[in-house]
């Protein structure tokens, strides 16, 4: 007996369908593995580059031959560089870039905490400074306020956030998520989607990781915030902090651009039950003061979001405050939130 028309017809389509799926999963896989021979493959790039073209041929040939045995092999060649890009592990070892040289660390005794490899560099130009890693301890009972800077460096869709804990009797204590970069490299976005940088939280003096973004760094943009938030909530997200810079020194983890980055580990950091709800602009987090703004994370002193955002440019007062011992009151003097005594 003949199937009726209809059901053929959905069937050629379901496999279709089907193949059509597939042929665009093992694609997008072997983009991954070609990418992962490019960047991570050992050795010079030389032998990187052809690897990867190699396995681009290698592969593409075997699955495009139509042949089923062959499609198979062709898995099982993406199958094995997935299984040895998995064994690549990160370290705390390496021949680091000086300003991501030392691995911060916290001890905590009580209220008071002491930080180990503070970093306040004294910058001459961008590439000429002299880094000093400081031990540092502060108090939670007298943690006043919280701030979050958000540095921009092009487009507006991309930022970074760097997370400053205000102290009644200390200096402001900076929280930084970066890539920890070895010599001679540079950031790469792509790169950044494999394992090209350990993952790194720098806890620094404002005198360093905002002024060299501010002051020496060309065409970035820094808008300076205070978050809305309790006293007791604050040193909650104050040791989340020491917690995960504790743990991510005995397990390093590796930098992802999507999953592992300066914004989505904040988020990581706090337990499950205590995240914000996702939303796009976490990822495209150059929106993500606007969003802060939306939840009532932001002191606001009233104003609309573009009102505040364009008074919270501190470019202009860091540049004119440079060195001084008193920059951090001086790149919030004009900010609609600032007092001389604001907690």
């Amino acid at each position: 007996m003949l199937p009726h028309p209809a059901l053929a017809t959905s069937w050629r389509l379901l496999r279709f369908c089907g193949r059509f799926a597939l042929g665009v999963m093992v694609l997008g896989l072997l983009l991954w593995a070609v990418g992962a021979f490019w960047y991570d493959l050992p050795g010079p790039q030389a032998l990187r580059k052809g690897a990867a073209i190699i396995l681009l041929l290698a592969v593409g040939g075997l699955w495009f031959s139509g042949n089923c045995k062959r499609r198979l092999a062709a898995v099982g060649i993406l199958t094995a560089v997935m299984g040895w890009w998995l064994t690549l592990k990160p370290g705390n070892e390496g021949d680091w870039q000086p300003d991501v040289a030392q691995t911060a660390s916290a001890e905590v005794h009580g209220d008071e905490i002491t930080f180990h490899h503070v970093r306040n560099c004294e910058y001459r130009t961008l590439t000429d400074f002299t880094p000093h890693w400081e031990t540092r301890t502060v108090n939670l009972s007298k943690l006043t306020g919280v701030d979050m800077a958000i540095n921009y460096w092009g487009s507006p869709y991309m930022a970074h956030p760097i997370v400053s804990f205000q102290f009644s009797d200390a200096p402001p204590l900076c929280f930084s998520i970066e890539t920890r970069k070895q010599a001679g490299q540079s950031y790469s976005a792509i790169g950044g989607l494999y394992r090209q940088y350990e993952l790194i939280y720098i806890v620094s003096d404002e005198r360093d990781v905002i002024r060299v973004r501010t002051n020496y760094r060309k065409n970035e943009d820094i808008y300076l915030y205070r978050i809305n938030i309790s006293p007791e909530r604050a040193r909650e997200r104050f040791m989340e902090y020491v917690a995960a810079l504790n743990n991510l020194r005995e397990i390093p983890r590796w930098y992802h651009a999507i999953t592992t980055n300066c914004t989505t580990s904040i988020r990581s950091q706090r337990s499950r039950m205590d995240r914000q709800k996702w939303d796009w602009r976490m990822l495209l987090n150059g929106k993500g003061d606007e969003l802060m703004y939306e939840r009532g994370a932001f002191r606001t002193g009233g104003l609309t979001f573009e009102d505040l955002k364009k008074r919270s440019l501190i470019n202009q007062a860091a540049r004119a405050a440079n060195d001084a011992p008193d920059f951090s009151t001086r790149i919030r003097a004009e900010l609609p939130w600032f007092t001389a005594t604001s907690p």
